[in-house]
């Protein structure tokens, strides 16, 4: 049987909160095979074409390797083009193809269903709070 949840420690909470949000993420995408992580990158891009994989980790908070393997994986599926910036040769410029504004099509709806999902959850007195305190948390570390 499940564990209770008060007998949790913090860190365990938060990660069964995000696996069942992956969970709910990915029964909305349906066989599109966007990931949750994925969806994130496509997300910041698409808010400011042209970041620089620095900037994506930032806007994102998922650490510099996992964001050069998305990346990585996202051009190599056609998602994302990835050049060198004239301003600085080291830096790559990403932006979204059409391929990468379908699938961003597809994962907002989705993004949007676990929102829904997990906010049904939480007494709706209290989701206010709790997302403010999610916030909070979520703050990256070298702020």
């Amino acid at each position: 049987m499940a564990q209770d949840a008060e007998a949790s420690s913090l860190l365990e909470l938060l990660h069964r909160a995000s696996q069942r949000a992956d969970s709910v993420f990915a029964r909305n995408v349906g066989d599109s095979g966007l990931t949750p992580r994925q969806f994130a990158v496509l997300h910041a891009v698409s808010r400011a074409n042209g970041l620089s994989q620095t900037n994506i980790m930032a806007a994102t908070g998922i650490d510099r390797s996992s964001t050069a393997d998305l990346v990585g994986r996202l051009v190599t599926s056609g998602c994302l083009q990835r050049r060198r910036t004239r301003r600085d040769g080291r830096v790559y410029a990403v932006r979204l193809t059409p391929r990468g504004w379908q699938m961003l099509a597809i994962g907002a709806p989705a993004a949007g269903a676990a929102d829904h999902a997990l906010l049904a959850l939480v007494p709706e007195v209290q989701r206010s709070a709790f997302v403010k305190a999610l916030k909070l948390v979520a703050v990256p570390l070298d702020r």
